[in-house]
Formats: C-alpha cells, structure tokens, sequence
C-alpha cells in the first residue's frame, strides 16, 4: 500500500483508564500464551492508558511478570475518581461546541480541563506525575519506535511524542493519560497538554505507515469529531480487537476503578483464546 513500510507491523494500544492498562496487558500477555508475539511490532502507538501499556513492553520487561502485576486483585482500593455530572456535563458542552471539527473539540476539552484544575477540581500535577512514575519501568525513552499521542490544550491539536521530541518520557505519559476534567493538564514546552483521548480513543491512523496494524481499544468508539479505530484503519490491513461481553462485564462501569483491576486483566487473558488465530493470521 501506499505510504507504508513492506513488512512492519503496527501495535496501536488505546485509552481506557486503569482497567483498560490490565486488560490490554492481559490481551497481549493472552495471544502471547498462543504463540503470537505483538510485542514485536515495529511500531507502538500508545493513547492514554494504551502509553502506560505501550512504554512497559517496550522497556524489555518481561510480560509475564506485567500480567501478574496486572491480574493481582487490589484489596481495599480506594475509592475511585467518579465521572460525576459536572464532568459528564463538561465533556459534553465541549462536544456540541465543538460543531464537528476535531481540533475545535481539542481546544474545548483543554481550556476546560485547565479550568479545573486551577480551581482544585483535580489532583495536584506533582501527584499525577508520581502516581505515573510508579507505573513505568523506566523514564528513558527505549530506542524501538513509540509514538504517545498528546493534545494541545490551547491550540487542541494532536501532538505525536517519541524519543526524538526532546520530551522526557514521564511527561508524556501523564499528559497522555490527563483525562479532560479528572486529572489535571501536564505542561510541555511551555504549554498545557491533555489526553490524547481528546482527538481519538486509539489514534490509530498514527500506525498507517505499517503494513499491517493490530489495535487493542478498550474503547472503540468516537464521540463527536472523534474518529474511530475502523474509520482510521479504513481500507488497510488490520485487526481491532476489543473487549468481550465476559471483558466488559469484568471492565464494569469506571474504568478508573482499581478494584476491577485483577478481573479486567484475566478477561483479556481469556478473551484471547478466541481472537488468537484471526490475530496470527495478520501478524505472522
């Protein structure tokens, strides 16, 4: 095809809060226990929870020993960030304001989010930035291609982080995973940066230069201008995989839920029986 590298293959790992980290953990860690490596993509593209899961296979770690973190059930988790009305309600005003363009939503989505946060609606930056450290194996950028998908807060448009950015690592991830209006925005060069979720739940278009992609969404629709995976993915390729009925009963209804942590990351592992051979027969 057109535009693309023969031969590489694309990993794109979307957004979906806690429970969408050990899901697609346990997917991966699932297709691996049959024989299907995706681990050796050429390319990573990692949205919001999908940068947390994509920097830690790309930091050599063992996926293994990521599952078991990933399918441990947390006792006495704490009460989870609720996706109340105000923040239902804001994340809808920016929608219908947003009229259809993309960036006009990305902007919606900043200011608001900025807003929040100086009124003490989120958690402190120096917090979110710790809580993040904790998940990474490492703060180096690894050498094989990761690409994080960011949203300008101010201009609302997309912003492409690798290791050629000059952007630290920890950085990335966290405004990556700085969901509009619950965590606050991370600032890069000067500016605030939020979700990459802002412009597409998986950002998958951003792995169109390989041959052939597979996409992990936890979450696979758009809202709005928000482009889907199957619409970014049109016409090459693919495979998208996302959760079950058995993973989204496990998944539940916050994604941010840490007590459903375990349950979503044996769901993946088990969900991958199913889709083993259709993902084989791409990747191979």
């Amino acid at each position: 095809m057109a535009g693309t590298t023969p031969g590489t293959r694309g990993l794109v790992l979307g957004g979906g809060g806690i429970t969408g980290i050990a899901w697609e953990t346990g997917l991966v860690a699932g297709l691996l226990d049959h024989g299907v490596d995706l681990t050796t993509a050429d390319v990573v593209v990692g949205t919001s929870a999908g940068s947390v899961v994509g920097t830690q296979l790309r930091s050599g770690t063992p996926l293994a020993e990521l599952y078991a973190e990933q399918a441990t059930d947390v006792l006495d988790a704490p009460t989870p960030p609720s996706f109340g009305l105000p923040v239902v309600a804001g994340f809808a005003s920016s929608v219908l304001r947003a009229r259809g363009d993309a960036e006009r939503l990305g902007r919606n989505l900043g200011s608001w989010s900025v807003r929040r946060a100086r009124r003490g609606k989120t958690p402190p930056l120096q917090e979110r930035l710790d809580l993040i450290r904790d998940r990474l194996p490492s703060e180096e950028w690894p050498e094989a291609d990761l690409r994080i998908a960011v949203v300008d807060a101010t201009t609302g448009a997309l912003r492409v982080l690798d290791r050629t950015s000059g952007v630290p690592l920890l950085h990335a991830v966290a405004a990556s995973c700085a969901v509009p209006g619950v965590y606050p925005p991370v600032p890069i060069d000067g500016r605030p940066h939020v979700d990459g979720g802002a412009r597409s739940v998986a950002n998958a278009d951003l792995a169109r230069d390989c041959e052939r992609v597979v996409v992990v969404a936890p979450l696979a629709k758009g809202v709005g201008p928000m482009q889907n995976p199957y619409q970014q993915l049109e016409g090459h390729p693919s495979v998208i995989l996302r959760p079950d009925e058995a993973s989204r009963t496990a998944i539940g209804t916050n994604v941010l839920d840490l007590s459903a942590r375990g349950a979503s990351a044996r769901a993946g592992f088990a969900q991958a029986t199913a889709v083993a051979d259709e993902v084989r027969a791409l990747w191979a």
